[in-house]
This record gives C-alpha cells, sequence and structure tokens, in this order.
C-alpha cells in the first residue's frame, strides 16, 4: 500500500495532510476500493519513516470526513466516497466521473493548503467563481 503514498518532508505540507491527500486521492480515483483495508498506523509509520502520531492523525482526519473506518477485530478499512461523489449517472455510468471530480477537489484543497488559503478563503473563491459563471443565466445564484 506504501507504494501510493510518499511523504515530501521539505513541503510545506504537514506530513499527515500529505497522507490524508494522498489516500483521499486514491479512494476518489477508485485505486482504493470500499473494503480494501490499509496498513495499520505503526506499520504505515514505520515504511514512511514517521512517527506514529502523524498517520493516525491523517486516519482520524480521513475518518471524519467518512473516508474510512477503524473496526476493533478488521483493522481501518476504506469506507468509500460520500453518497454525493458516488451518484452513478445512467447507463453510461458516473463512477469514472466521479472518481476524476473527487480526485481534482482533492488536488485543489492540496494547491490550495500550498498557497496557504484556508478553508473558508477557498469556498469564497469557488462561490465567487460559481456566481461569475452562472451569474448571467441564473440572478438567483447570488444569494449569499
Amino acid at each position: 500500500m506504501t507504494a501510493g503514498i510518499s511523504v515530501d518532508v521539505g513541503s510545506p505540507t504537514p506530513p499527515y495532510e500529505q497522507i490524508r491527500l494522498q489516500i483521499s486521492a486514491l479512494i476518489a480515483a477508485g485505486g482504493l476500493t470500499a473494503g480494501t483495508r490499509l496498513p495499520a498506523v505503526r506499520s504505515l509509520a514505520a515504511d514512511l519513516g514517521l512517527a506514529a502520531g502523524t498517520v493516525a492523525r491523517a486516519y482520524k482526519e480521513l475518518e471524519q470526513s467518512g473516508l474510512i473506518e477503524t473496526r476493533r477485530r478488521n483493522g481501518t478499512v476504506v469506507v468509500g466516497l460520500p453518497a454525493y461523489v458516488e451518484t452513478d449517472s445512467g447507463p453510461s455510468g458516473g463512477g469514472e466521473a466521479a472518481a476524476e471530480l473527487g480526485a481534482a477537489v482533492e488536488h485543489l484543497i492540496q494547491v490550495a493548503a500550498k498557497a496557504g488559503l484556508s478553508d473558508e478563503e477557498l469556498l469564497a473563491l469557488l462561490r465567487a467563481s460559481l456566481q461569475r459563471r452562472h451569474g448571467a443565466s441564473s440572478p438567483s445564484s447570488s444569494s449569499d
């Protein structure tokens, strides 16, 4: 599993956040599917040369976002994407598009974090961009 995860200690992004972003992106892209067991915290920490608390924090945040779940006897497993991302759009399927969208969102979050933007600032930028895009066609979109 560590083949898909690496940590750049020279990056301004904290190691736990790098792990969280990479696992989120793997889930979004379909590289980690529901039911996939993740390595134990200590095992992944040892493989990456990090403290166990660093990996534990990444897992905790992934669990809070509903992407993974820790089960006493089965360890930590992938739950999958939230229902609002996993929607299937008809016979052609939306799974691949949803995975790409999820990965793009995770990438955007990572880029915003590197730029020093807070979550609120990122959301404000997204809202402003969407309002500019749809502003002419839907005047009710400016209900903030």
